[in-house]
């Protein structure tokens, strides 16, 4: 195996703590006669407990060591399969290098352990050909990648060549794209992955949420819908602001519109306002990749002492480097204008400020920075009644009468925040755990 992996060019840089670069070290030095038997049987488990950690995280299951291989030619990110992210196939000398790298996978593909298993008296690698893995809720592994490198590794093993591997991996890079960016939709900031030259993780569970879940704000959501088909198909498009009333939809119609258009190439950045001073990096790793990106900051406003917002109105617009065309920010607020303003701001109150024209334009010129602002407000008592009975139908175990449901509704939001699409859910999220359904 390590004569093998000596051979890689394209996928050499995969990291020497890499499941595969272990076991080839352990390849070698049985080879050479240089181990302890009992010390190289651990090491071995050792990086099959690896293997299951992988497996489990990606709900990997039947062969795993194909799915291992799978996986790390969809997540290594190299120059030739960056390319190939943007343009498919790619000919030239460079395509003779990756050949040859298709070779030595397809070899690794067909690698056979059991020399090395009768030798050491295990059967691990035998029992990985048909793992049955234990049945988990998507909530527990990445289901984004898993489903990915499962079609992969169908397509791989569909293949008889090295020249078809390379094609089907190369159709899949131009498909799906390649590494962490390319096979997750959502991503958070993680200062403590800085070490690792990285700033985002992956965020594995966004949900199903769709804009159809969402009942009413017909025309706030078409307006959303209009400007994020624009982005995707790379037409000009805003900045959006989504503001208004607390529990009106604003974040679940964010998270909807990722949902509708992930697979034309939306993905979605999570960034919080103390985390703007990544801003800049953030926009640095992405502007290059074969994606649109959405940097989506949730409950953006800020009070007078703060000015993050400074920072950010340069981001968006102002400073030397301009913004580039595969990013857009989405935001949603309770302000309209996002920094809290006073009654002192205005002109006619008696201000020692010599220029407060000058101070409300400050205030005012982040959230003209957007240059869509769509509101979203609290319903009224019809619209409320229209939201928890819509949401109710969703629930056939509820066989409430419209009346009793209205009635229920009524003395919902009365005892807490008020008509909004948040109090309708949280009504029918009482209904169904007390089971008074009926």
């Amino acid at each position: 195996m390590h004569q093998l992996t000596a051979r890689l060019i394209i996928y050499r840089n995969l990291g020497k703590d890499a499941i595969l670069y272990r076991l080839a070290g352990i390849y070698q030095r049985w080879q050479a006669q240089d181990y302890d038997r009992s010390a190289l049987c651990s090491e071995v488990l050792t990086e099959i407990n690896r293997l299951l950690d992988v497996a489990t995280r990606y709900g990997f299951n039947g062969n795993l060591w194909h799915s291992y291989l799978a996986f790390l030619l969809a997540t290594t990110e190299a120059p030739f399969t960056l390319v190939c992210e943007k343009r498919g196939a790619v000919e030239g000398s460079v395509r003779q290098f990756a050949e040859n790298d298709m070779q030595i996978f397809k070899e690794l593909w067909d690698f056979d352990f059991s020399p090395l298993e009768q030798v050491l008296g295990i059967n691990c690698f035998t029992v990985i050909k048909d793992y049955t893995a234990v049945e988990k809720s998507q909530q527990i592994y990445n289901k984004s990648v898993s489903d990915k490198v499962r079609y992969l590794c169908q397509r791989i093993g569909e293949t008889d060549s090295a020249a078809a591997m390379l094609t089907a991996v190369t159709d899949f890079y131009y498909r799906f794209g390649v590494g962490m960016l390319g096979l997750n939709k959502a991503f958070r900031v993680s200062p403590e992955l800085e070490t690792t030259g990285q700033l985002l993780e992956p965020i594995t569970t966004t949900g199903e949420i769709s804009l159809t879940d969402i009942v009413g704000y017909e025309s706030q959501k078409a307006r959303l819908v209009a400007n994020t088909e624009a982005f995707v198909a790379g037409r000009k498009a805003n900045n959006v602001l989504l503001y208004g009333d607390a529990g009106t939809g604003k974040s679940t119609s964010i998270k909807a519109i990722l949902n509708e258009y992930y697979d034309q190439g939306l993905r979605m950045i999570e960034v919080y306002k103390h985390e703007f001073r990544y801003l800049q990096r953030i926009i640095a790793q992405i502007k290059n990749r074969n994606y649109k990106f959405i940097i989506y900051m949730d409950d953006l406003s800020f009070e007078e002492f703060e000015i993050e917002y400074k920072y950010l109105k340069a981001v968006i617009e102002g400073g030397l480097e301009v913004k580039p065309d595969n990013i857009l920010i989405y935001a949603t607020s309770n302000r309209r204008h996002l920094i809290k303003e006073r009654m002192d701001d205005r002109a006619e109150f008696m201000d020692p400020d010599i220029h407060p024209n000058d101070t409300v334009q400050e205030k005012l010129s982040l959230a003209d920075r957007f240059g869509l602002s769509i509101g979203y407000f609290k319903p009224n008592q019809k619209e409320y009644f229209a939201i928890v009975e819509n949401i109710a139908a969703r629930h056939p175990e509820i066989k409430l009468t419209a009346e009793e449901l209205r009635a229920g509704a009524v003395k919902w939001e009365m005892s807490h925040s008020g008509l909004s699409g948040r109090t309708a859910q949280q009504y029918i999220n009482s209904l169904l755990s007390a089971g008074k359904t009926c």
